[in-house]
C-alpha cells in the first residue's frame, strides 16, 4: 500500500512539474513591445510631467520617444499612427517645421486622421495660421471625437495649447 502511495504521488508531483514547466515556458512567449508601443509609454510619461509642471523631465520623456518613433518609421515607413506622434514629439521638442512635415506625410497617408488634424491644428495655433488651424477643426467637424472639441476649444482661446 505504502508504494501505492508514493506511486501516486510521484505521478502527482510529476504532472505538477509538467505543467509548471510548460506555464513557465508559456510566459516565455510574451509579445514583446514594437519600438511604437515603447514610444507610446515615453508619450503618455512625457504627458504627466508636463500636467505636473516638470517640463524638462516631460523632454526628456519625448526625446526618448521621438528616438524610438524614428527607428520605427525606418522599419514600417509611411505609417500614418508612427507619423502622427513623430509630429507631436518633434513639435513638443520645439521643432514646428519638422513636426509640421511628419504631420503632412501622414495627412497624405490617411488625410481624415483625427490625431494628425486636432495636432497639426494646434501647431497652426501656436504659429500663428489661424486659417491653416480652422481648415483642420473642418476636417474633424464630422468625427464625433474629441480631437475636435479640443482643436475648438485651442482655436477659441478656452483652452491653451501646450504647443
Amino acid at each position: 500500500m505504502k508504494k501505492i502511495l508514493i506511486a501516486i504521488s510521484f505521478i502527482l508531483l510529476s504532472f505538477n512539474a509538467y505543467g509548471a514547466g510548460s506555464s513557465s515556458s508559456d510566459s516565455s512567449t510574451t509579445v514583446k513591445k514594437t519600438d511604437y508601443e515603447k514610444a507610446v509609454s515615453y508619450i503618455d510619461k512625457a504627458k504627466k510631467f508636463e500636467e505636473d509642471g516638470k517640463q524638462k523631465k516631460a523632454e526628456k520623456q519625448y526625446e526618448k520617444a521621438q528616438k524610438l518613433l524614428i527607428k520605427s518609421n525606418e522599419n514600417e515607413p509611411n505609417n500614418a499612427d508612427t507619423l502622427n506622434y513623430l509630429g507631436f514629439t518633434t513639435r513638443k521638442l520645439g521643432n514646428f517645421n519638422l513636426g509640421e512635415e511628419y504631420y503632412l506625410q501622414g495627412l497624405a497617408i490617411e488625410p481624415k486622421h483625427n490625431g494628425i488634424n486636432e495636432y497639426l491644428g494646434e501647431l497652426y495655433v501656436v504659429t500663428n495660421r489661424m486659417d491653416l488651424a480652422k481648415e483642420r477643426l473642418e476636417v474633424l467637424r464630422n468625427c464625433n471625437c474629441e480631437e475636435f472639441q479640443e482643436l475648438k476649444e485651442i482655436i477659441d482661446g478656452t483652452r491653451k495649447s501646450k504647443y
